[in-house]
């Protein structure tokens, strides 16, 4: 923790938020172990909710005062890809012109700066800023999910396909797997299994309807397998990334992948939202020099075979926040039981350290720079 210059409005369009909730992220965890080529001094932070306490002279929607949460994805509206809905892929926020996407605080995705501070700059507030309703201030712990988690566990459903009555499968219990999970009930599945080896994180998903899969003690495609008559499930998402590992701790990029190959029936939909990425710095000592090019071994001749279809990529949150927020508000959906501990920002540094060695009930962690965290779990 250290203090930085405060924000500032740098284009007529731009917002200053005053943060006053934020999240750590597993994705954080990657730059945080020096696992991407996120550069030292800038600032995390990629889940946000604040309210609002500028306005640059071109902003006319977004107004003083108003409590609103970002997408993580940083765009302008007007580029080809955000004429087409494809937020996550925007072209103008992207400085590099051969990339498209941006983000707050994350490797690769721009220059801007996360919002684990008191402060941050929203450009094109108009356009990315989700104005919230008046039971913002109280909810604040639901409607930070609308910046990623939930929209991105949502989009892996929505990739993955996810229909009433469907088998859905979820490999990954972190908080984007338990919103995919969530999404997964949300949307009609009969049945969603969900594997991980964490004990903690699979009771959560047993609490909100899912069947757990301890991979320490079960291969989830015999599991599912058992329950569909050999056939697998209808559909799966994978939500894990490239830092996958098996309950001993050795890393294998293609382990999510080729078990949802696997478990997942001829013709079925798989959808990844797990963090996948084209260069590693830490890939060549944790699995080796291929996985540190991006380059991991699946089992495509068996997904050839298998007719299935698999969708990639991070999420276009404006595509699902509106509707996401409005469940929330309508009392249908509380993505806030993924959160265990809500903490100041001062305490980020003991959060981060906690998050990321998976430590037991430590399962997400909500930071107030406004000095509201009660410093418990909840």
């Amino acid at each position: 923790m250290k203090d930085v210059p405060d924000a500032k409005i740098e284009h007529p369009c731009d917002i200053i938020v005053k943060i006053t909730t934020t999240n750590i992220c597993g994705s954080d965890l990657h730059m945080y172990e020096g696992r991407t080529s996120f550069e030292s001094g800038r600032t995390l932070g990629h889940e946000n909710l604040g309210q609002v306490v500028e306005v640059g002279s071109a902003v006319r929607k977004v107004q003083v005062g108003e409590y609103v949460v970002l997408p993580f994805n940083i765009a302008c509206g007007f580029c080809k890809q955000c004429e087409q809905g494809l937020t996550n892929y925007c072209l103008t926020m992207q400085p590099e012109p051969a990339l498209a996407g941006a983000a707050y605080g994350f490797a690769d995705m721009g220059p801007y700066q996360g919002g684990q501070a008191e402060l941050l700059r929203v450009p094109y507030g108009d356009f990315n800023a989700l104005r919230l309703g008046e039971d913002a201030a109280e909810r604040q712990t639901d409607y930070v999910m609308l910046a990623d988690i939930f929209p991105t566990g949502y989009h892996a459903t929505e990739m993955a396909h996810v229909k009433p009555g469907d088998q859905t499968i979820v490999f990954g219990a972190g908080p984007v797997g338990l919103m995919a999970t969530y999404s997964a009930l949300l949307r009609g599945a009969g049945r969603v299994w969900t594997a991980d080896h964490q004990p903690d994180r699979l009771r959560k998903a047993e609490e909100i309807g899912a069947i757990p899969i301890n991979t320490a003690e079960q291969d989830p495609a015999q599991v599912v397998k058992e329950a569909t008559l050999g056939l697998g499930a209808d559909n799966g998402c994978e939500c894990v990334g490239y830092q996958a590992h098996d309950p001993q701790g050795h890393e294998d990029a293609s382990l999510t992948l080729n078990g949802l190959i696997d478990s997942v029936r001829f013709t079925g939909h798989i959808g990844v939202v797990g963090v996948f990425l084209p260069q590693d710095p830490g890939g060549a000592e944790a699995q080796g020099e291929l996985e540190a090019q991006g380059k991991v071994p699946i089992d495509f001749g068996m997904m050839w075979f298998k007719g299935q279809h698999m969708g990639t990529g991070q999420a276009p949150v404006k595509r699902y926040n509106r509707a996401l927020r409005d469940l929330i508000a309508g009392g249908k959906a509380k993505p806030s039981f993924v959160v265990s501990h809500e903490l100041g920002l001062d305490e980020a540094p003991t959060a981060y350290e906690h998050f990321d060695a998976r430590d037991d009930g430590w399962t997400k962690v909500v930071l107030h720079p406004d000095g509201h965290g009660n410093g418990h779990k909840r």
